[in-house]
């Protein structure tokens, strides 16, 4: 599966949630739709993950010292 932007992914997660929860999906529809899912949710996860670790990156080199100010 084709890494996804996390906007698209999250978008296509929403879409995947909705028609489980609609459960008229026949079975083998239903499994692929929830191990796509999975996919899209630990894809968006190591997505979040990277965000965080790229912002705390950025505080911390751009962290003013008070004795600075």
């Amino acid at each position: 599966m084709k890494e996804l932007k996390f906007e698209d992914a999250m978008k296509r997660l929403e879409d995947i949630v909705k028609q489980l929860e609609s459960n008229e999906a026949p079975l083998e529809e239903t499994i692929s739709l929830f191990e796509e899912g999975l996919i899209l949710a630990k894809q968006c996860d190591q997505q979040l993950k990277q965000f965080e670790n790229k912002v705390n990156e950025l505080v911390t080199e751009n962290k003013v010292d008070e004795n600075d100010v």
